[in-house]
């Protein structure tokens, strides 16, 4: 059961008119967008919607990234309820966006090894260690530490349970980058500059991060101190949103039967929430895409 959209009042929106600040509705927004995680990161794949022809691994990475999605999404509406925290938020927003661009992308794209791919490239690191490991084993002469029989028995379960031996992984084609998998998904390569590599800045602390998060001036000095707030920015309640409902409609559009009634409807209700968060987006931000005289 789908839960009712935030009910936003007139006189609501009066009051962020008034205050200058719409973080309380898009709050409201961006919740709602988690809880739809919520419902279908929990769908049964012996529902009668869903196809049966998605093996239980792929279903599983699905609704994994799904629950991703929303866990995260769920830690920055506890950060985010003071507004006091934006580098986390930023930092987590970009971990959103990848995992929704990745949703996307298996869903969307005709390539049967796909979910193979993705599997695969997290296995890689798996068999690194596993490399790494028995070097140090042959070098010792083979007698094993419990630290690297736990590594070992650790890797070996994660690639079984993936339906792989280690030569499979070896020989996989690579996962496409990031960017690719938008161009791929119509996206321009604006949407990876903004959502992937400027999110770069939050998480591996750029310059950039620095001054816009943990650092300011001050004015009497213009020397630099520890910044001790950093707020969390509106226009993050409304990308996120946007990005995740993407996500949400490429799966639903994948996984449920194309004769079922709910599919369209449910389709048509992402698509009207897109659409309400960006109309008032485009109230928040007023004249900021109008041409400068």
């Amino acid at each position: 059961m789908l839960q009712d959209a935030p009910q936003i009042t007139e006189e609501d929106l009066q009051k962020c008119r008034d205050t200058g600040d719409y973080s309380p509705v898009m709050f409201e927004w961006y919740k709602f967008v988690a809880g739809l995680c919520v419902t279908f990161s929990n769908l049964l794949q012996e529902s009668p919607v869903i196809r049966k022809d998605i093996s239980e691994r792929d279903y599983g990475i699905l609704i994994g990234l799904i629950n991703r999605a929303y866990r995260l999404m769920l830690t920055n509406v506890a950060l985010s309820h003071e507004g006091e925290f934006g580098e986390s938020t930023s930092i987590l927003d970009r971990c959103i966006f990848e995992s929704c661009v990745i949703l996307s992308w298996l869903c969307a794209t005709n390539t049967e090894d796909r979910f193979d791919r993705y599997v695969a490239s997290g296995l890689r690191t798996e068999l690194e260690l596993k490399d790494q490991v028995n070097l140090a084993l042959e070098k010792r002469g083979g007698d094993v530490l419990l630290i690297e029989k736990r590594m070992l028995d650790s890797v070996a379960d994660c690639i079984a349970e993936a339906g792989f031996v280690d030569d499979q992984i070896r020989e996989m084609k690579p996962l496409p980058n990031l960017a690719a998998m938008l161009e791929a998904l119509g996206y321009k390569r604006f949407a990876y500059t903004a959502g992937q590599r400027i999110g770069s800045h939050h998480v591996h602390g750029t310059w950039v991060g620095l001054r816009n998060h943990f650092i300011e001036k001050e004015e009497d000095t213009g020397r630099y101190r520890a910044r001790q707030k950093s707020y969390t920015h509106i226009n993050q309640y409304v990308y996120i949103t946007s990005i995740v409902l993407a996500a949400l409609s490429k799966f639903v559009d994948f996984v449920f039967e194309d004769a079922d009634e709910e599919k369209g409807e449910i389709l048509n209700l992402f698509e009207s929430t897109d659409e309400n968060i960006r109309m008032l987006n485009i109230e928040i931000v007023g004249g900021d895409f109008d041409a400068i005289a």
